[in-house]
């Protein structure tokens, strides 16, 4: 084994709702990310992607592969290749586990713990002529385990299958209770130096998931909100209903660049400690936010990031937070941000 291993990389994004969270499937599916995608990636100045997949599109009931969905990663990580792009493919939602999920089966049913390594031997399989500074695995997205010592349990079964099966994969792990900053402390990291230290960053809520149908209460609050400063201007604040005041999550106080710093503390001190390089595998405002607001947010977690050298990749691609537009394919506000064409 190289005793100074690499998976060098800087900036990128996640190719979501197309190998994941999508019912689109046939012509529709191929035609949704092309090698023209990768190439125009590329050409902006990214180093890498994140592919999102999901068990349901891989494999079916049985485990057996899905032949096209299989075929479809393996362009991807072709087409990549070509354009010198590295990926990293992240086993996004499983039958057992959704990280909208309160209690998924992941953590209470021994026999999904074993199907969860299966799928990774399987995917190990698939990704085994791959070089190993080019493609790299995320064993599962954003945990939602009620008790962090089940996630590091069902975490370490799945790093075992993979590193069984390829010594030389770099693994990209992240704490439980969707990938945030405040369990990082609960995560135990194996003493592997081909790990990746992953989390997510999505704070503050009303920002970054303005008005998202999907965070239930808190998708109520239609009002204005600012950033940095207050968020909610307090007399607006004080006039929400008990219930929403609490998904606003103190949405009121003051929040800005030196919040942000504090709340990625205990990501940097697990860097510190074990000496593995960290990542920012999911980041990004909700398109529904006023444009304004958005872009001041992105330039200071970019600023964030920058300070403490974190790797990251925006979400996503084409979706709700997109750096292109899904249905004329053009630029969002943010790209420049995120290229660094804009200071």
């Amino acid at each position: 084994m190289n005793a100074n291993p690499t998976f060098a990389i800087r900036r990128g994004t996640n190719i979501s709702h197309w190998l994941s969270q999508s019912r689109a499937r046939g012509a529709e599916r191929r035609d949704f990310f092309t090698e023209e995608d990768v190439r125009r990636i590329a050409g902006w100045g990214f180093d890498h992607i994140r592919i999102p997949i999901d068990e349901e599109q891989m494999w079916d009931q049985e485990g057996e592969r899905e032949p096209e969905a299989f075929e479809l990663l393996q362009r991807a990580l072709d087409w990549s290749e070509s354009a010198g792009l590295r990926v990293i493919v992240d086993l996004h939602i499983l039958r057992s586990h959704h990280f909208l999920n309160k209690e998924p089966a992941l953590y209470s049913d021994p026999d999904e713990e074993r199907r969860l390594a299966h799928l990774w031997e399987d995917l190990s399989d698939a990704l085994a002529g791959r070089a190993s500074n080019r493609v790299a695995v995320e064993l599962l997205n954003e945990a939602v385990a009620r008790d962090h010592e089940d996630w590091n349990r069902v975490a370490h079964t799945a790093y075992q299958a993979v590193r069984r099966a390829e010594p030389e994969r770099f693994i990209v792990l992240g704490s439980n209770r969707w990938n945030q900053c405040a369990t990082f402390d609960a995560l135990r990291v194996p003493d592997d130096p081909r790990t990746i230290l992953t989390f997510h960053f999505y704070h503050p809520g009303v920002v970054t998931h303005y008005t998202a149908s999907w965070v239930g209460k808190l998708a109520d609050y239609s009002g204005p909100v600012d950033y940095p400063g207050e968020l909610v201007p307090e007399e607006v604040f004080e006039r929400q209903p008990a219930e929403l005041k609490t998904a606003l999550d103190g949405g009121n106080r003051h929040y800005d660049i030196d919040a942000m710093r504090r709340e990625i503390a205990q990501p940097l001190a697990a860097r510190e400690r074990t000496g593995l390089p960290l990542y920012c595998g999911e980041f990004g405002a909700y398109h529904k936010c006023p444009d304004p607001v958005r872009l001041r947010w992105y330039r200071d977690i970019l600023t964030v990031f920058r300070e403490h050298g974190i790797a990251w990749s925006n979400w996503d691609y084409k979706g709700g937070f997109g750096i292109v537009d899904r249905g004329t394919g053009r630029p969002t506000a943010i790209l420049d941000l995120l290229t660094g064409a804009a200071s």
